[in-house]
Parts: C-alpha cells; sequence; structure tokens
C-alpha cells in the first residue's frame, strides 16, 4: 500500500478496521461525505408562538416538553421550522430524533423551548413519517490499497466483501488527524481509479453510513485546510456554525497529545464573543490552549479538562475580559424540562472548584 501521509491530502482518509486498527487503504477524495440527515418532521397543532415566530433554523438542541409531567421532554437536535402549513394553524418541526422520542401514539400538548427561550406551545402534535431516502454510496477514490483489501476483492465474495466495522480516518492538509466518522464497510463495487495506477475507486454501501450534514461543509473545508493560526477565526460565525467548529475542535482534541501548563499559569479570556454556548466553550478552549483549542464542550466536559491532561493544572488564575457579554446572554437558560438557571454562575463555580481563580473584568 502506498500510504504517503507525508504530503498532505494525498492520504487525507485511511480506510481503518477498528477491532485492530489494519488500514485497508488511503486515499485523497471521499464522494458521499456531506450529505443530507434523516430527519424527524412533527407538526405542531394549534400552535401558539412565545414571542417572534420560529422561522428557518430554531436551535441546536429544542426541547418539546409535554404538559403531562409524568413523561419526560423529548429532544430534536439541529431543528428547523419549516413555517406554518397553508390554511392550518400549526407549526412543522424537523430535526434529529432523540434516542427515545416520544411514546407512540402520544398526542398531547407540548411547550417547546431552545434551551434558552420559550419557543411557544401547541394543543397537540404529531410526527410526520418521512419518505424513504435514497443512501448515496461513500466511494473512496484513488484508494492504495492494502494486500489485505487487495486479496478480499479478489475473492469477491459476499462475506469477503464484509469488512464489517471500520472508521473513516480524516486528516487535514499538514498530515494531523482530524476527525474520523464509523461505519460498517460493505464494498458495493470497485474499479481502477483515473487517479493513479494500481488505485482504485472503492464504493461502500451508504446506508451503513452516516454522512457529515451538508450545511457543515464550509466549517469542515477550513478545518480539512489546517488548523487556525489566530485566535477568533470563528467569531463571525453564527450559533449553528460554532456549534459544527466546536465539533471539530473536540474531535480533533481527542487525537492529540497536551502538555499540561505548570500550576500557577495565568490565563486570559477574551469574552467580546461569547454570545451563545458554543462561543462560550470556544474561547475557553483558545484561552487555555491557543488558536482551535479545545477545553471543554459542555459543563461535565469542563469539569473534566480541569482534572488534568489538556492543557492545565490546578491552581492557575483566568483574567474574563468583556465578562458583561457573556453574563447577558448565558445567565438565563433553561434546563430540558423547561426550569430557569443561571449558566454564566455555573460556568464559574465549575471553575472556582476546579482550582481556576477568575477575574471578571
Amino acid at each position: 500500500m502506498h500510504e504517503d501521509r507525508e504530503h498532505g491530502g494525498q492520504a487525507r482518509y485511511a480506510l481503518t478496521e477498528t477491532e485492530h486498527g489494519h488500514v485497508w487503504g488511503v486515499c485523497a477524495e471521499a464522494d458521499g461525505l456531506f450529505g443530507e440527515l434523516r430527519r424527524g418532521t412533527y407538526e405542531l397543532f394549534g400552535w401558539v408562538p412565545e414571542g417572534a415566530e420560529v422561522r428557518g433554523w430554531a436551535g441546536s438542541r429544542v426541547w418539546l416538553v409535554p404538559e403531562d409531567v409524568a413523561l419526560g421532554p423529548w429532544l430534536l437536535e439541529d431543528a428547523e421550522s419549516l413555517g406554518r402549513p397553508p390554511g392550518a394553524d400549526g407549526l412543522v418541526l424537523t430535526g434529529l430524533d432523540d434516542y427515545e422520542g416520544p411514546p407512540e401514539g402520544h398526542r398531547g400538548s407540548v411547550r417547546v423551548h431552545d434551551g434558552h427561550r420559550w419557543l411557544g406551545s401547541c394543543r397537540e402534535f404529531a410526527r410526520v413519517v418521512p419518505p424513504e431516502q435514497v443512501a448515496l454510496p461513500l466511494v473512496l477514490r484513488g484508494l492504495a490499497q492494502s494486500e489485505e483489501l487487495r486479496r478480499a476483492l479478489m475473492k469477491g465474495t459476499r462475506r469477503a466483501l464484509d469488512l464489517e466495522e471500520a472508521s473513516l480516518e480524516i486528516r487535514d492538509d499538514r498530515g494531523e488527524p482530524l476527525t474520523e466518522r464509523l461505519l460498517r464497510a460493505t464494498i458495493r463495487a470497485w474499479h481502477p481509479s483515473v487517479l493513479g495506477a494500481d488505485l482504485i475507486d472503492l464504493e461502500l454501501d451508504g446506508r451503513l453510513f452516516t454522512p457529515v450534514p451538508e450545511h457543515a461543509r464550509p466549517i469542515w473545508e477550513r478545518w480539512l485546510v489546517g488548523p487556525p493560526d489566530e485566535p477568533g477565526a470563528w467569531a463571525g460565525l453564527d450559533t449553528r456554525q460554532r456549534g459544527t467548529w466546536l465539533d471539530l475542535v473536540q474531535e480533533r482534541a481527542c487525537r492529540r497529545a497536551h502538555r499540561d501548563r505548570p500550576a500557577g499559569h495565568a490565563y486570559e479570556l477574551d469574552g467580546r464573543h461569547i454570545t451563545d454556548v458554543p462561543g462560550l466553550y470556544l474561547a475557553l478552549g483558545e484561552a487555555v490552549n491557543g488558536p482551535g483549542g479545545y477545553f471543554g464542550g459542555c459543563l461535565d466536559a469542563l469539569d473534566d479538562c480541569l482534572r488534568g491532561t489538556f492543557g492545565y493544572t490546578a491552581p492557575a488564575t483566568l483574567l474574563w475580559r468583556n465578562a458583561a457579554t457573556a453574563r447577558e446572554h448565558l445567565s438565563r437558560a433553561l434546563t430540558p424540562d423547561g426550569r430557569p438557571y443561571d449558566l454564566f454562575a455555573e460556568v464559574l463555580d465549575v471553575l472556582a472548584e476546579g482550582g481556576m481563580r477568575v477575574t471578571l473584568a
């Protein structure tokens, strides 16, 4: 196998067997990496907004809280509003369903919030079964194959072409690990590639692969070039894009070794752009670990980072500049079941418990 990871994009993708780490092959191009995910669709009848109408993207985590207190709230991730159907009094929401979702056949009234404000309520709701989507294949173009993969293709049996659990490991153009996508690697077809002698285009069954959402493509393309060189490269993004940026920051951090600074280090946080939750954790990550740095993506993860191995050793100090911006945008948050809490204050508590003495400026 021609495994050349010294030349940026020439080996951006590696198809790797997850149990033993065997690399089936490496390539520079992957068609089908991005696509539209299968989304749940809900029609909320008798919709009454609380404030402005919900239009377009509704939030990264939208909760449907049933009036029946015996039932827990249900989550729609990356939720979008399709607006009101013509001639109807309802609202249509789509999103990635929680692993549980509402009880089968439940149609009771719900109240809806996005983690920060109540969006509205409805007298009943119904889940709309979406049409079946045609899963496009994942095609690894110009794949330099291992000898094991070559033998499997020569056999050509159904069993030989099922490579079982695998990951598509992804590196940036500097050759550094960025992220990975898990899949069941079942081969549908292969043929010689126009990208080079002895290279193949390998087609994998797309039904066994979850693509990266199409809306995330611009952020991924920025990170595939390499990590940012200056802090705040995310500052001009909207909340949805910042969430994608934070996901990649976190996934990249899990694949890198971190050198903890000695105790007593003085950190400085630029708080001008902390207008949402992703912005909070992106700014914290850069304060501790520099441009593109990671230091938590939720309160539990922040607590873990404060315990070491993520660039920090307690005790230390943090000068939080422009803290009023975060206080304004994060002090009024809602739990999944709709109870108010102060996220800004909770972050300060977690930092203090982790040995970080914070000065607000």
